[in-house]
């Protein structure tokens, strides 16, 4: 029986969605490793202990899959540079556990450029080929930032070197490949372009009326939403310029909608974030419509996305963009911006709409057509549910174990030729 160790060293795919650093790549994580773990695969998902009173083994996620909680550094949330110091301890707490079990794996999968790291070490000591997929680039993150981040140079070196060391390397996107390309030299051959996957028994249409109900909201409420985690390079802001410039053009198009925003924890004084945006939008005279909603639970977003006209990503840059799809696959139109994995997955005019980056009157217009045009609304809707059927994560799935199947035979053919 196939056995399958995967690492998300600096965030659990059991946290809370919505978090300061929990989001696609933590949904990735999960749900891929329930489905390898539905066909009977054996999968165990190492990520750091970030609370004192988390199992060592937890087996919730589903059958056959483990997530097991390694201790590096202080049992407590820390931002990903600051676990940057504990990788070899977490490589040595994975090789101890497995030490302990008298197991080994097959392949192992590493989930961003510090699982990458670990990665390595674990195929110095077991001879593990191992499949890389970053989610995010630090080349690209420094592109769009404000201030230089935190361990760019350390973080787009090492970047560097994972892309030399793994036996594969998963892109979601074809525009990811190329960045991984032309910045980073990664031999082409040995990447695999497969986006992340859909969970279409829990993402599917549903009638708008009835999700209206079951949230609470009068049947007469035009909900827009936004979903992900509350931090600048999400564009927020650009939502409440954009919404304000509609209501100087076309007020009457605002008439009972609201703007929701599910992600982060309202009620923290210290989220700086929150606080600039609760008083951007009392300037802008937005506080009876803007309604910070606080992170929801996985299984109450399809109901959230059912209920809304549209969903708007107005991010700065996203290396995929997996709310659009849980959104898409809703059968609920998408406003997104025309950058990284956006650009990719959501087709303008057939499932959703694309508009230049913090371009509020760009946006404000779209938003104002769909507003306007049920019939649009509908179209979108149904095009992008029936688009979301081809990231089935059953057919995702395939594609990686070929990826994993590849990977191994490379690595044995490797060994014979030492």
């Amino acid at each position: 029986m196939q056995r399958i160790a995967m690492l998300s060293v600096h965030t659990s795919p059991l946290a809370a969605l919505g978090g300061k650093k929990t989001g696609g790549m933590n949904v990735y994580v999960r749900e891929l490793a329930r489905e390898l773990g539905s066909r009977g695969l054996l999968v165990d998902i190492f990520t750091r202990r970030s609370t004192p009173d988390a199992p060592e083994v937890d087996l919730s996620i589903g059958d056959n899959v483990r997530v097991i909680h390694v201790l590096a550094g202080p049992p407590i949330t820390l931002d990903p540079d600051a676990v940057y110091p504990y990788l070899q301890q977490f490589a040595a707490g994975v090789i101890a556990f497995t030490t302990r079990e008298q197991s080994g794996y097959d392949i192992v999968y590493s989930h961003y450029w510090l699982s990458g790291l670990v990665a390595q070490t674990l195929h110095e000591v077991w001879q593990t080929p191992f499949v890389q997929m970053f989610h995010t680039l630090g080349h690209m993150k420094n592109r769009i930032a404000s201030a230089p981040i935190s361990l760019g140079d350390a973080r787009t070196m090492n970047e560097t070197r994972i892309t030399q060391w793994a036996a594969r390397i998963i892109a979601a996107t074809p525009a990811e490949q190329q960045q991984l390309v032309w910045l980073y030299r990664a031999d082409r051959r040995k990447i695999a372009v497969i986006p992340p996957g859909v969970n279409t028994q829990r993402f599917h249409p549903l009638a708008q009326a009835k999700a209206k109900a079951q949230l609470g909201l009068p049947p007469q409420t035009r909900p827009l939403l936004f979903v992900g985690r509350i931090e600048p390079l999400k564009g927020i802001d650009t939502i409440f310029q954009a919404l304000q410039h509609l209501r100087g053009a076309s007020p009457h198009l605002l008439e009972n909608v609201v703007l929701g925003i599910v992600g982060g924890d309202p009620d923290n004084p210290n989220d700086s974030e929150i606080s600039r945006l609760r008083q951007l939008s009392e300037n802008l005279d937005l506080g009876t419509m803007v309604h910070f909603l606080g992170a929801k639970e996985q299984a109450l977003l399809p109901t959230f996305y059912a209920a809304a006209e549209a969903l708007i990503m107005p991010s700065d840059y996203e290396s995929f963009g997996m709310v659009a799809l849980e959104a898409m696959a809703s059968g609920t139109p998408v406003i997104a911006t025309e950058v990284g994995g956006l650009a990719f997955l959501v087709r303008d005019g057939e499932s959703g709409l694309l508009v230049p980056v913090r371009d509020p009157a760009a946006l404000a217009a779209k938003i104002g057509t769909l507003l306007s045009d049920a019939t649009l609304r509908a179209r979108l809707g149904q095009q992008a549910a029936e688009l979301a059927q081809q990231y089935d994560w059953a057919r995702i799935a395939d594609q990686i174990l070929q990826v994993f199947e590849t990977a191994r035979r490379g690595e044995a053919i490797s060994r014979r030729r030492n």
